[in-house]
């Protein structure tokens, strides 16, 4: 599988040409197999990653509602030892974290060095929705918005600028960035609703919200492509990921993960030798208890 099909880096993205489908040449099966292999070498690179220290890896997964964002995170990271792996999910601002910078709940939820970080929905939520409901940025509190005629393009692109300098930053500091947007269309979104609604093991994930923000669509797939132009970067590219099949969202993200990782040269710290030799030590105490 060519992953570089999947690699946005430049300003030229147009959303209605990007895929939401994919043929990875596997029957189901062939995929889950597959995707079984990739997991397990993702839980590998993150015990090295782990050991290592020096790096941490952050996940930001953006989509529209029923894209499978969540599915996503319990089936990939599901072979990952918990204590390296933190997921965080956003909603709508809270009052506390609207009393701060836009990026400050973000920073809070970061990984450490060692660990993996999946940030579900991010700050991206704040040129995407915020974008689509203008409203969200005057109840910000901002200076100098006060009402919806003072949100203006000028000021998403400053937060373009800032996302930008806020993930470099990042970058130069030892964490790894992989952004993945979820592209489902229209149609697959309408039977995932559907399915929700008609199939009562599913009843309890509908929410009327979905529904009212689908009136939204064009809106967003706008807001998604004016981001994705405008924080795409050899740095931190985006990767465009077919979701209309949930099976084949997930083995492209699995083996994107997998790919990047390898690329640290992730290595197993050495044992000194005062270590080997407390390590003997007390290899003799413990085979010579009876």
């Amino acid at each position: 599988m060519d992953l570089k099909q999947f690699k946005n880096t430049g300003a030229d993205f147009k959303i209605k040409n990007a895929a939401t489908t994919f043929d990875p040449g596997l029957d189901r099966q062939g995929i889950k197999n597959e995707l079984a292999t990739t997991m397990d070498k993702i839980k590998q690179e993150q015990r090295k990653l782990f050991a290592d220290r020096r790096y941490g890896i952050i996940v930001v997964l953006q989509a529209m509602d029923a894209a499978g964002k969540d599915s996503l995170i319990s089936h990939v990271f599901s072979q990952v030892n918990p204590g390296g792996l933190r997921v965080a999910n956003f909603k709508r601002p809270s009052t506390t974290e609207l009393s701060h910078d836009f990026l400050w709940r973000i920073t809070n939820q970061l990984p450490e060095r060692g660990e993996i970080g999946i940030l579900n929905r991010s700050h991206y939520e704040d040129v995407l929705v915020s974008k689509v409901h203008p409203q969200l940025i005057v109840n910000a509190n901002l200076p100098g918005i006060d009402t919806l005629d003072d949100v203006t393009p000028e000021l998403f692109e400053q937060r373009y600028h800032d996302i930008n300098n806020y993930e470099s930053y990042l970058t130069h500091n030892g964490f790894v960035i992989l952004k993945f947007f979820l592209h489902i269309s229209k149609e697959e979104q309408k039977q995932r609703f559907l399915a929700r609604i008609e199939r009562p093991e599913k009843n309890w994930k509908f929410e009327k919200a979905d529904i009212a923000e689908r009136r939204y669509w064009d809106d967003y797939q706008r807001a998604y492509q004016d981001a994705i132009r405008a924080t795409s970067s050899k740095e931190n590219p985006w990767y465009i990921i077919p979701a209309d099949d949930k099976w084949t969202s997930r083995l492209i993200v699995a083996k994107i993960m997998v790919k990047r990782i390898r690329q640290l040269n992730l290595q197993f710290p050495v044992t000194e030798a005062d270590q080997k030799k407390l390590m003997a030590d007390a290899l003799k105490i413990l085979e010579s208890e009876k």
